[in-house]
């Protein structure tokens, strides 16, 4: 705030309670007009920055909306994969499924022929010990 000083030739012809008023009105025009100017600098500013951000709001909303639009076509990608794997895994576990039907067809199948196998072994060796028991015997 500025000290207002008043000339004394003005001092002189107003006198020195019409001079203290004088300079006191001038000092409330001056109060008044830098009040004036920082409400008209406010509203200046705030419509500034409503306007601003009105823009990022908008800009924002478009972002996102790019966005989403991403995350769709990538959710649709991951299904299309995903059914894709599926499928394949629905393959693997028919393969899987056919492949073990014919392990155990082999396998009772080799069980058979060692169980006959083993019947003849055992044959074998009885009518070796009885020949060994005979002979044995005989003498």
């Amino acid at each position: 705030m500025s000290v207002i000083t008043i000339p004394r030739s003005l001092r002189e012809r107003l006198g020195d309670d019409a001079s203290d008023d004088f300079a006191a009105l001038i000092n409330d025009i001056d109060l008044n007009a830098r009040k004036d100017a920082i409400a008209i600098a406010e509203e200046r500013f705030e419509r500034r920055l409503v306007e601003e951000a009105g823009k990022l709001r908008l800009e924002l909303r478009i972002e996102t909306g790019k966005i989403n639009e991403r995350i769709s076509e990538v959710n649709e990608r991951i299904t299309l994969e995903t059914g894709k794997i599926n499928e394949r895994i629905s393959e693997v576990n028919e393969r899987i499924t056919e492949e073990s039907g014919k392990l155990r067809i082999e396998i009772e199948k080799s069980s058979k022929e060692n169980i006959k196998w083993m019947f003849l072994f055992w044959i074998g060796q009885l009518a070796a010990t009885f020949a060994i028991i005979k002979f044995l015997l005989v003498k």
